[in-house]
């Protein structure tokens, strides 16, 4: 509404267009152009030829705005079209359930300028139907029929005017295109009652089984076989798709053509995949991987990503997917040939913020993939909740016009016009690149699952929809009324469905009585070896360790580094290496990096300011002190190496992480990771983290390999820069399915990164970084370390004495507090005690730990000291590993902080006297 000249809604804007125009005419859009024409002719004319006085200014607040129906009539009828394409969509038949159209004042004829008697006046413009003359009342019909009827379209807010223009030809042609063939026609009714039957099917063949039914929504169907249909025409090759629950079965075996046979066994209570070790998970969340032929011969492979509960979680996800595959697929600079796919519901849509966030990537550099076609399945309720107590916006989708993409909300009790707004929003999104929503309004016929009595909260609207015939029903009639098909013809297709349904129930059957049941068939599942501690040789040669350290301490003649980073970086790294050490936390990371990529392992890295890192100690891109153009030298290794992608990300966690994950999951060979800024920060992708990450491999039987970077650390920084929340991490260990770890070298960081991708199974790794040891004279390595050697779980300081029969404590630990309590071990010369860190507390080595252990006398003192408070950090975990692997009960003392219900104190005096107190506890408890 902001833009309708016509509605005289913002006098600033029209002041600002105004003032524009004449300064040059051609700096607006030619609508405004021609309304501003012929409103000063309007008011230097009289309708009689008589001059009229001199044009007050434009700005309301300093003379009002002369009344529309002075002005002339070519004025008016400019903005007559200009105010259908902005808010038309506001009296468009868009609810199925709806008897009447909706009403809008400011489309009114009075509002407009216009009185009933100048409905038989001949108008025409230049900049609607290529001028052609026609009665006003013809001109409003014309814009009813296109911009408010079956489809409401909103993109008068996009500000590219050649893309609006591209969309309005569109638009505005489309009343006037021929109609849909006969045979185009005949397959959607086909879609339609197979979607429909394979409802009915469940409803009556498995009763009260949860199904998240897609009837009243069957339109949906017609939308994705247009898309699929037109998707070799566009040079698309892969869909990849994420949705809910609603309609999900019937995506999976009329879309995704899972068989019928899997998806009835799936019902079955005696049902029992090959579950290797896992738990697996509803039906209707279990994803799905197939190629699909299309009429024209072309193959379309379809990937659909399993998905929890928490709806729109998943798009994310989807996207990070998409990118892997167009990297893999070389559609790096186009990305055409993958298209994200992702389908909604209206109160989640319009609900969860991570929708925002996933937008808000789009067009970043790190994140986009050319663009998503959203369809919006619009039930016009969110399980019992309506839209006004849902949201506080007109639309479910007004979130999306924060990229200004367009919008086409759609009838979905009118297939051919849902079928239209797909076949748009594929062109649009091959076009420009761009997102683009399809809102299809419809209703859900049943309550939010098939045991939910929606009676009980919207008894009106409920008993409307039980009467409502189906979008199938409405269509076939439709078919047969136009001569399309007889309903002979029309009751052939319906039956000739159902027959398929009843022979496959009949062979599942069958196969539960034989107990042959098909495992995870055509599911996504990837099987892959168990976890194995033996370690993997990491080392490199000292030849591989030259050629980066090169490479990252050297930069072209012509490019200017700023003096600081040449000198604490640049030159220091050539020092470093040069001496055989001290390696930092940071070099050993880029030799990591580097030699991974010589070896053709592809990284990428994304997170809030990663290139140059939160504490200034990676700066993997360089830039010019003049120009500000960018040199990133892991990328100038070596001729044949694989390629390095380092991001700074949105603000954003959740949305940011699931890319990644996503990302991980269809680029298995990379080493993908993210960063947190701050450890803790994580918290904002626990959803992310606790119904993917952690648990995808046992549900879906989906690894990862991405990475978690959390820094970590009691440096006197407060609660919310101190702990990355281990303890979490730990509570959601179990069955092997992620790596904690907590290193405390430079290399033991290097070999760690490196066997990440060097062995033959994929796990998560969530790592404690360093804060404050980035830079810790202690927390360093030699070359040595770094051309021999592997990653060590757990590593024993001997004690000063030298003498293991001599040791009476033991105290365990991980990361950062080893150093505190070495340097208290030293200075006190303290000779009887050992040290064990461990740095990899999950999967814990409990057969090496007990080894260690075993070299001192079963009277020795167990103590586990740690920087967080007794209930965070990895104490309740560790005492129940230490517990479970004595044979016989032995005391473990705790020296740590108290419990709290911060992580951290927020003074430094404070932290610092408490961090003394429990590094002495543990030496003397």
């Amino acid at each position: 509404m902001r833009t309708a000249v016509a509605t005289r809604i913002d006098v600033n804007l029209l002041e600002d267009q105004y003032s524009r125009w004449k300064d040059n005419p051609d700096a607006v859009e030619a609508t405004w152009s021609a309304f501003f024409e012929g409103f000063e002719l309007g008011l230097t004319e009289k309708p009689n030829g008589a001059p009229a006085p001199a044009a007050p200014p434009v700005n309301g607040a300093v003379s009002p705005t002369p009344n529309l129906a002075d002005l002339p009539l070519q004025t008016r009828v400019e903005g007559l079209i200009y105010a259908y394409r902005t808010i038309g969509h506001t009296i468009a038949r868009l609810d199925p359930m709806a008897d009447e159209r909706p009403e809008q004042p400011l489309l009114s004829l009075r509002e407009l300028g216009f009185q009933e008697t100048d409905l038989d006046l001949s108008v025409s413009s230049i900049f609607f139907l290529g001028g052609r003359v026609m009665k006003l009342r013809e001109t409003i019909e014309s814009l009813r029929r296109i911009y408010a009827g079956a489809i409401g379209f909103e993109f008068m807010h996009i500000q590219n005017i050649r893309v609006r223009n591209w969309l309005r030809e569109r638009i505005e042609s489309r009343p006037f295109a021929a109609p849909a063939s006969r045979d185009f026609q005949i397959a959607l009714l086909r879609e339609l009652l197979e979607a429909e039957s394979f409802e009915h099917f469940l409803h009556t063949k498995y009763v009260g089984q949860k199904r998240f039914s897609l009837e009243g929504a069957e339109s949906l169907m017609a939308a994705l076989h247009t898309i699929l249909e037109a998707s070799p025409g566009r040079g698309i090759q892969e869909i990849i798709m994420g949705m809910s629950h609603r309609g999900r079965l019937n995506v999976l075996a009329n879309f995704l053509c899972k068989s019928f046979s899997t998806l009835f066994a799936e019902f079955s209570e005696n049902y029992i995949p090959n579950l290797v070790g896992g738990d697996g998970d509803v039906k209707y969340h279990l994803g799905y991987t197939t190629t699909r032929k299309t009429s024209s011969g072309d193959e379309i492979a379809i990937r659909l990503a399993s998905n929890p509960s928490h709806l729109e979680a998943v798009n994310a996800v989807v996207e990070g997917m998409a990118r892997a595959r167009q990297r893999i697929l070389k559609d790096s600079e186009e990305r055409r040939k993958v298209l994200p796919l992702l389908l909604h519901g209206d109160a989640a849509f319009a609900g969860q913020g991570i929708v925002a966030e996933v937008l808000n990537m789009s067009q970043l550099p790190g994140y986009r993939t050319g663009g998503t076609v959203h369809i919006i399945v619009n039930n016009q309720i969110g399980f019992t909740t309506l839209p006004a107590d849902a949201r506080s916006s007109v639309y479910a989708t007004d979130v999306a016009k924060m990229i200004e993409a367009p919008v086409f909300h759609v009838n979905g009790d009118d297939p051919l016009a849902v079928a239209w707004c797909a076949q748009l929003a594929l062109e649009f999104r091959q076009q420009f690149k761009r997102d683009v929503v399809v809102d299809m309004y419809c209703y859900r016929r049943y309550g939010h699952n098939e045991a939910d009595e929606p009676l009980f909260t919207q008894p009106a609207l409920y008993t409307q929809i039980t009467s409502h015939p189906s979008v199938a029903t409405l269509f076939r009639q439709q078919l047969i009324e136009t001569g399309i098909l007889t309903a002979q013809e029309a009751d052939s297709l319906e039956n000739e469905f159902e027959s398929r349904l009843e022979q496959a129930l009949q062979a599942v059957k069958e196969a539960e009585q034989q107990q042959d049941k098909s495992r995870f068939a055509g599911s996504t599942a990837v099987f892959q070896p168990s976890y194995s501690h033996e370690p993997v040789p990491t080392g490199v040669p000292i030849e591989r360790l030259e050629q980066v350290a090169r490479a990252l301490t050297t930069v072209p003649d012509s490019f200017r580094v700023l003096p600081k980073v040449r000198r604490t970086v640049l030159d220091r790294r050539a020092q470093v290496f040069k001496a055989g050490g001290p390696f930092d936390w940071s070099f050993a990371e880029s030799l990591a990096f580097g030699t991974l990529l010589a070896e053709k392992t592809p990284i990428r890295l994304s997170g809030q300011d990663s290139r140059r890192g939160t504490f200034s100690q990676r700066h993997s891109v360089l830039y010019d002190a003049e120009t500000r153009d960018r040199y990133i030298p892991l990328l100038n290794i070596s001729p044949d190496q694989a390629r390095f992608c380092v991001y700074n990300s949105l603000l954003s966690e959740s949305g940011v992480l699931g890319f990644d994950y996503g990302y991980s999951l269809d680029f298995p060979q990379m080493l993908c990771m993210w960063e947190a800024q701050f450890g803790d920060f994580a918290n904002g992708a626990q959803v992310i983290i606790d119904q993917f990450i952690v648990s995808a491999e046992s549900k879906w039987q989906r690894p990862s390999g991405i990475v978690l970077l959390l820094p970590h650390g009691y440096e006197g920084q407060g609660p919310e820069h101190s702990s990355a929340r281990l303890e979490r991490y730990l509570q959601l260990c179990a069955e092997e399915n992620i790596q904690v770890c907590n290193a405390t070298t430079p290399a033991q960081y290097f070999h760690l990164l490196r066997r990440q991708v060097r062995r033959s199974f994929l796990k998560p790794l969530v790592i404690m970084t360093p804060k404050s040891l980035l830079r810790s004279e202690q927390c360093v390595s030699s070359i040595a370390d770094f051309t021999g050697g592997h990653f060590q779980g757990i590593i024993l300081t001997s004690p000063l004495s030298g003498k293991p029969a001599a040791v009476d404590r033991v105290i365990l630990c991980s990361g950062k507090i080893y150093y505190d309590l070495l340097n208290y071990r030293d200075a006190n010369k303290v000779a009887n005690t050992a040290i064990i860190r461990l740095e990899q507390l999950y999967p814990l080595d409990e057969r090496l730990l007990l080894k260690l252990l075993g070299q001192f006398s079963a009277t020795t003192q167990l103590v586990w000291c740690q920087e967080e408070p007794q209930n965070m950090g990895a104490w309740t975990y560790i005492y129940m590993c230490l517990d479970r692997i004595f044979t016989h009960r032995r005391q473990i003392w705790y020296a740590g902080r108290g419990a709290g219900a911060s992580p951290a104190v927020g003074a430094l005096l404070a932290h610092k006297r408490e961090q003394k107190a429990l590094v002495q506890d543990a030496f003397t408890l």
